[in-house]
């Protein structure tokens, strides 16, 4: 039986459309003109696939049409990989030398146009490691440079800007610099009515130890984020971590410690008055939320602020939030709901959210009810909508929806 000949793969990447520089296009045909022009004159482009992910980065390997390009080097469908460049594969040196390792199982070949990377050849593949490595060698440079410079900024104990904590307000203060020029730096100061606040997020955790159950007691009684909002079980975690709100005394620098958290400030500066400021403790994710570090990649240093939970109630919130996670997580059954972020409650104008029953419909669907969000998160107390009958729902939509694609419908008149 003849072997399936296999094909060339152009992979092209960008993180965001901005309408000039490397385009998607561009990228493309300049990887078709290399293919034609330098490794095969009489390739057509029958002989090629073109895999392209248009907004996403290449911090990692989570890419659709990336992913696409891998099932089909398992397959043994591809022979060649080329792009333009070789940042458009991976900007990370691990990611990119496991992946190559992979491939050269399937024995297939890479190729950078604009380094001139074609490892087909012995020389192709020596000056690919050793720009990989001088790439990797450069970013941590980087990297190093900006945790240097946090040090720096830790050693003022200063509010570097961005949101401002609930409980505080950010007020300028004038320093005169070793020129003797005045610079504008900035700290925390206590805004009462919110510290009250905060003060009754951290006891009635320690209470409930549920950041649910948080949530629902803020929501019933009233209790508002600084933007006037109602607040999340996310929110609600998201203060409980701040180190923000740590007194700075011992139980919080024993705490830090333990967990390998770099410590900018002396044993004695812990006074048991000032807070915490945490620098490097928060990075974006993908959807654009923020999340906390591991606590190894945070630096910590005694801030200009006054701390307002104990460092043993700090310490014991921490540890009942590490409790939680590592608690066995049961992933929920996910069913069709297909009004989910359409359907608003008619009471309160809240979302209406897919709650799962135990049984079954006679086709085997399980049954559901769309309930109001509000009314979940409070226990009722704040909305007494009616819970509507999911199946039933969805069900008349659907059919609805066919009647209007009928060419006899009144849509088409």
């Amino acid at each position: 039986m003849e072997e399936k000949k296999r094909k060339k793969a152009i992979y092209s990447r960008k993180s965001k459309y901005t309408g000039k520089g490397e385009s998607i296009e561009n990228q493309i045909e300049t990887c078709k003109d290399y293919l034609k022009r330098y490794m095969n004159i009489n390739i057509s482009d029958d002989d090629i696939v073109v895999f392209n992910d248009e907004g996403f980065t290449g911090a990692n390997t989570d890419r659709p049409q990336f992913q696409e390009m891998l099932k089909s080097i398992r397959n043994n469908e591809i022979d060649t990989v080329i792009c333009y460049r070789l940042d458009r594969i991976s900007r990370s040196v691990v990611d990119f030398v496991n992946l190559y390792e992979e491939w050269q199982q399937y024995d297939v070949n890479f190729v950078s146009v604009k380094e001139q990377f074609d490892t087909s050849t012995p020389m192709g593949k020596a000056m690919l490691m050793i720009s990989i490595v001088f790439a990797q060698l450069e970013r941590d440079t980087i990297a190093e440079r900006i945790r240097d410079n946090m040090y720096e900024l830790a050693k003022t104990g200063r509010w570097l800007g961005g949101n401002v904590p609930l409980g505080f307000m950010s007020e300028k203060m004038e320093k005169l610099n070793i020129n003797g020029k005045k610079t504008n730096l900035f700290k925390l100061v206590p805004v009462d009515d919110e510290i009250s606040i905060i003060n009754t997020i951290f006891s009635k955790f320690l209470e409930y130890k549920s950041q649910t159950k948080v949530e629902s007691y803020l929501i019933q009684n009233d209790f508002k984020t600084k933007r006037n909002c109602d607040f999340s079980r996310w929110g609600v975690k998201n203060i409980l971590r701040n180190p923000v709100y740590a007194i700075a005394d011992k139980d919080v620098l024993d705490y830090f410690l333990e967990n390998d958290v770099e410590v900018y400030n002396d044993v004695d500066d812990f006074d048991g008055q000032h807070g915490i400021i945490g620098y490097c403790k928060t990075e974006k994710t993908k959807t654009g939320r923020v999340k906390y570090k591991d606590l190894q990649d945070w630096i910590v240093a005694i801030g200009e602020h006054k701390g307002i939970i104990s460092g043993k109630d700090w310490v014991e919130v921490q540890n009942i939030l590490k409790m939680n996670e590592d608690k066995n997580y049961r992933k929920p059954i996910k069913n069709n709901a297909i009004l989910v972020g359409v359907l608003l409650c008619q009471h309160c104008n809240s979302l209406m959210r897919a709650k799962l029953k135990q049984n079954k419909t006679s086709n085997g669907d399980l049954r559901f009810d769309y309930i109001c969000d509000l009314k979940m998160k409070s226990k009722g107390e704040k909305c007494s909508c009616k819970n509507i009958n999911g199946n039933e729902a969805d069900s008349l939509v659907i059919r609805g929806m066919k009647e209007l694609a009928n060419p006899t419908s009144e849509f088409y008149k």
